[in-house]
């Protein structure tokens, strides 16, 4: 009998089930499904994150969370929410602008202050924290270092070991954005520094990582030969210093091997790493932990993510 034919899942819920039922209410305009979700995910910060995010890019498009802030006007959640989506709304203007195009100034203080509205309504929650630092990125000189440095430490106060926040920090220190490569792995490798062991933070080198190759492929611009020196980005002795490193401080040092929806895209960043990189003893059981279940970024940086998903398995030999 034939063996079926490997297919990954690229859920955008990561198998989070009640986060999709919630996310089809907003379809339809129904916040109570928001309200439920949220009021039930509670103080899980991972959970919570990932839920508010996802949300939020669904809520971008259509007026659920104001009709629920029509309803519920001094709702935690709902200003939580609001304040995300706020976000997503400024991010998908300045894809829609073009990269180095600037966005009218009020919407991304719109953002911020929704932002800070929310961390006001919903004291413990870092979230708002996370959402105000990703937004900061918009502005086109930046914010003040003084001024980024105490989002920080709000955010950091609420949950030192938060990959989010700590990831939109790095970008804001990418030399995409407002920073360098240098300033980028600094931050990186000083938080998997301090990490605890099971802390998946040591995964931000990998983002750096991809956030470096994806600036080298912008400054390329069809440069061939610039393109082809691309080649050894993933593979030098470094980078597969680096991805063993995170293997060992985080996969190695978990107590907990559920992978949790929002933890499913760092470890598609480290297995994407480890198999770019050639590093086979790593990237089979991380291939092996995700079976079919696939985030599109960071394999669409490389490829079509269904291709390289599929690919580096057969490469490997890898079954389910």
């Amino acid at each position: 009998m034939a063996r079926d034919r490997f297919t990954p899942e690229f859920d955008p819920d990561c198998g989070d089930v009640p986060l999709t039922t919630a996310r089809q209410d907003i379809v339809i305009g129904r916040w109570q499904g928001l309200r439920e979700l949220l009021r039930a995910t509670g103080p899980d910060w991972l959970a919570r994150g990932h839920r508010v995010r996802t949300l939020a890019q669904a809520c971008a498009g259509s007026s659920t969370v104001e009709s629920w802030l029509a309803a519920e006007p001094h709702n935690g959640d709902a200003l939580v929410l609001r304040a995300a989506t706020e976000t997503a709304r400024a991010f998908n203007l300045a894809i829609t602008a073009g990269r180095g195009m600037p966005i009218d100034q009020r919407r991304i203080d719109a953002a911020v202050m929704a932002c800070l509205q929310a961390s006001e309504a919903f004291v413990d929650d870092p979230t708002p924290w996370i959402s105000l630092i990703s937004v900061a990125r918009l502005y086109p000189a930046g914010v003040r270092r003084q001024e980024l440095g105490r989002w920080w430490d709000e955010l950091h106060a609420r949950d030192p070991y938060s990959v989010e926040g700590h990831l939109q920090v790095l970008h804001y220190y990418s030399s995409r954005w407002h920073g360098s490569n240098g300033l980028m792995y600094d931050f990186a490798r000083d938080a998997a520094g301090v990490a605890p062991p099971g802390s998946a933070l040591p995964v931000l080198v990998q983002y750096a990582r991809v956030e470096e190759y994806r600036a080298a492929v912008d400054a390329a611009d069809g440069n061939r030969r610039a393109s082809v020196g691309l080649g050894q980005h993933w593979k030098h002795d470094g980078a597969v210093s680096d991805v063993r490193r995170t293997w060992q401080r985080w996969i190695v040092g978990r107590s907990d091997h559920t992978v949790h929806p929002g933890e499913l895209r760092d470890l598609n960043y480290l297995a994407h790493a480890a198999c770019l990189a050639g590093v086979a003893d790593v990237a089979v059981p991380l291939l092996r932990m995700l079976d079919r279940r696939g985030t599109r970024t960071p394999w669409s940086y490389t490829g079509e993510a269904e291709q390289q998903f599929t690919k580096w398995r057969k490469e490997f030999r890898v079954r389910t």
